[in-house]
Parts: C-alpha cells; structure tokens; sequence
C-alpha cells in the first residue's frame, strides 16, 4: 500500500496533479486533517487491496501548523505504510497570472492581503513541509502537458512495465515553443485551412479541416517521412530508458494544421503499441 501526500503553494498545480494521478490508479482525498490521515491510511490498509494507492491533498485550508503533517506522516512510516510527499511551488508571477486567468481567490488573501502577500506568509508556513518532502516540483512556467509528464515520470508504474509514454502535443508558433517539448516539428508549410471561410472557425479535429489538411501530397509525403523517423527514434528513446517523450507540433495559431497532424500522429504512435496522451494546447486560444 502506498500513501502519497501531495502539498505546496496555492496556485502550484496541487489540484492537476491529483487528477493526473487520479488517471493513472490513485484514490484521491482533498484537504484531509493530519490527524484524519493516519485513521484514514488504517482504514486503506484494512480494505485486502481496495486502496492500494492513495494520494492525499493537503495544504494552508486545513490552518493547522506544519508540524502536524510532518508527525502524521513519520506516525505512517512507523505502522509499516510507504508514504511519500511531492510538494510542488512556483514563483510569485507565475502564481499571481493564475490567479489571474481564474479569477479565484488565495486563501490566505484578502481584507487588504495581496496575493503576494499572501505567497509570502504561505511560503513561511510551509517551509518544513517543503523540507521534509520526498519529491519538489516547480512548476514556473509548466503547462498542463508539462505537469502531466512530469506526473508520469515521477509516479506512474504503466510508464515502466509498458515502456515509454509519448505525449503528442499540437501547438501555435504565436504563442511560444512548448518548454516541456523533446521533438518539434513545424508544419506551417503546409496549405493553411484559416484562409477557408467555411474553415477558419474550426480546428484540425473537424472532418472538414482535415480532409483539406491531407488532401495536399505534401502532407502525404511529412506524414510517411514523419512515420520512418518515428519508427527508428521511438525504440532508441525507449532503450536509453526516456520514459516520457514529448513530441510536438506546431503551426501558426494552434488551430488547424498542427491539431489535424498531432491528431494523426498520435494515433500512428498508438498503433505501435506505446501509450499516447494526445494534447493541444493552443485549440481554444
């Protein structure tokens, strides 16, 4: 049985990372007391393997003092329970732009609290919790593919016995290079479906945009080039022990080509027998 705490700064990521786990086995519980861990990881462990992996959120809304956390968690280890914390943070303005896209509230802000405010004392407040983890994430910077990744790599056991994880990921140019990206392809070669009136206001998941998009022989001709490199890198990657590979590809806007050509791809990838998440980043922007 495996009890993994997940805690860190508001507006890190806690709440992505526990569905990302959520999708790869784990039992989720949201803002459990210290002292309901413990009762709650014996009940785990009594239930013959229906809990077997269970990760805990735990952060500022409980108000109770570091401590507690930290004397929970060696009280776990000593019943014999494997227990682990990540603790994810990230800086001050990619915290604050969050809040911003949100339009939520930091708990610990408000009646005149500015959010950095806020970041500062929280910071203090769990600094021995951030000692005392097994796993720091910063997130700065990440986008929900990054973290996704990240997750897997640190966490997943189907990444090990299946072998690697490829993460399919379409993107805009405009709008910046993915960080988290091991392979960039760029497809603003080919005809662009935006300057098609009853196209522009679809993405590259549509039937008709990507029937325009592979209708060109240019198309044709990447996506068979494009299968070969992948057929001879995606072995090597996985031999040398990658056990998450982000491919992603990118036209202009995010919208029609690179969708229609990430889309395709993803499924050749499948079709080779490696796990594949299919994500595109830009589609809504």
């Amino acid at each position: 049985m495996e009890i993994l705490v997940i805690s860190g700064l508001s507006g890190s990521g806690k709440s992505k990372a526990a569905s990302f786990l959520e999708d790869i086995g784990y039992y989720i519980v949201d803002n459990l007391p210290a002292e309901m861990m413990v009762v709650f990881a014996e009940f785990c462990a009594a239930s013959k393997g229906r809990y077997d992996r269970v990760a805990l959120v735990y952060d500022v809304r409980t108000g109770e003092p570091a401590q507690k956390l930290i004397d929970a968690l060696e009280q776990m280890k000593t019943a014999g329970i494997h227990c682990r914390m990540l603790f994810l943070e990230a800086d001050n303005q990619s915290i604050i732009n969050r809040y911003k896209e949100t339009r939520r509230t930091h708990p610990l802000a408000g009646g005149g609290v500015s959010v950095a405010q806020a970041l500062q004392k929280e910071r203090a407040l769990l600094q021995p919790v951030r000692d005392h983890a097994d796993f720091v994430l910063n997130t700065s910077g990440f986008s929900a593919s990054k973290l996704h990744s990240e997750i897997l790599n640190l966490f997943s056991d189907a990444s090990l016995e299946d072998g690697m994880h490829v993460n399919v990921l379409s993107f805009g140019f405009k709008n910046g290079i993915p960080v988290e990206a091991d392979l960039v392809m760029d497809v603003r070669f080919m005809p662009n479906p935006y300057y098609i009136e009853e196209l522009k206001h679809k993405t590259g998941l549509d039937d008709g945009v990507r029937d325009y998009v592979f209708s060109f022989s240019q198309t044709s001709d990447f996506m068979r080039r494009m299968e070969e490199m992948l057929s001879f890198l995606l072995p090597l990657y996985s031999e040398e022990g990658k056990t998450v590979l982000v491919l992603a590809i990118g036209c202009t806007g995010g919208h029609h080509r690179s969708v229609a050509v990430a889309h395709a791809l993803a499924e050749y990838i499948q079709n080779a027998g490696y796990p594949v998440t299919e994500t595109h980043r830009d589609i809504t922007r």
